[in-house]
């Protein structure tokens, strides 16, 4: 029997999945993810008041929890400026407590748990590598069995990324790669999907030697562009990668770091006397300033 090119994915993909599923996949796929992303990125910059407003319109009408009333302007000059919408102050409360890791973005929690070596969990059945990931084998050695947190920023979301606790930045890895879909039903059928996606490594330098903090904003289809505030150019697929960034840029805890350009996914990474909040469950939502993980001291 001839295989679908939805079995050709992956060989371990599972035979039978709804119809909707089948066309979410197709339709956020199958099309020419690079060109739509690069079109994106020009369209949402268009600054005339008729493309603005149904552009707009359009995004509310297919992302019903959009919510703009914590904003912090009321008007936006493009769908652009619309995404990456900053926030009144104080609609995102840092949790204070200096043994807490908390949320850098606004998200849906996906998989989580230990890293098995320098294994982690994509999806059910559907493992990567930190070495295919990080491109750096001092790092991988770095967080191998630790901890991981896998976050999805739905296109609704807020779409700015703060730093989970006091750190340093000292460098970024830039990986230039694909532009897949990391919604859940991407994510149980492309293997590797987060290794090929367009990314940056982030290692947190907390000033402990015994612990480590590694964020990885993922890019994906029509938003292929991460601006991190502390480099001067904006990642994009435009950007030639992977490549080492050195920077030196000192954060404090809740500090804005950067942004996506639309919804995509933040993997968090820890070793050390780290520990998952208990209350952390796969699916619930959490918010920049929210506990993720906890300390001894």
């Amino acid at each position: 029997m001839r295989k679908s090119w939805l079995t050709k994915i992956s060989p371990r993909l599972p035979r039978k999945f709804s119809p909707k599923e089948d066309i979410n996949f197709l339709i956020t796929n199958r099309l020419p993810r690079r060109w739509a992303t690069l079109f994106m990125g020009r369209f949402s910059r268009i600054e005339v008041r008729w493309v603005r407003a149904l552009s707009i319109g359009m995004w509310r009408t297919f992302s019903r929890e959009l919510d703009l009333s914590d904003a912090k302007k009321s008007k936006f000059s493009s769908l652009h400026d619309c995404f990456i919408r900053e926030l009144q102050d104080g609609s995102r409360p840092i949790d204070p407590n200096p043994s807490t890791i908390t949320s850098p973005c606004d998200a849906i929690i996906g998989t989580h748990g230990r890293i098995d070596g320098d294994t982690v969990i994509q999806a059910k059945g559907f493992p990567y590598r930190l070495t295919d990931l990080f491109h750096d084998d001092e790092l991988v050695e770095r967080h191998r069995g630790g901890t991981f947190i896998t976050m999805r920023l739905k296109a609704s979301m807020y779409h700015r990324f703060h730093a989970p606790t006091d750190c340093r930045v000292r460098g970024v890895t830039y990986v230039s790669g694909d532009t897949w879909n990391v919604n859940p039903i991407a994510l149980k059928r492309v293997e590797q999907l987060f290794c090929k996606n367009e990314r940056a490594v982030i290692d947190l330098d907390l000033g402990d030697p015994n612990r480590a903090l590694t964020l990885v904003p993922v890019a994906a289809i029509l938003v292929a562009s991460i601006k991190l505030h502390f480099l001067d150019d904006v990642l994009s697929l435009e950007y030639r990668g992977p490549n080492r960034i050195p920077c030196d840029a000192t954060f404090r805890k809740g500090d804005e770091m950067g942004y996506f350009q639309h919804g995509s996914t933040i993997l968090l990474f820890a070793n050390g006397d780290f520990e998952l909040c208990p209350e952390l469950r796969e699916g619930s939502r959490v918010r920049v300033g929210e506990p993720l993980l906890r300390t001894e001291s």
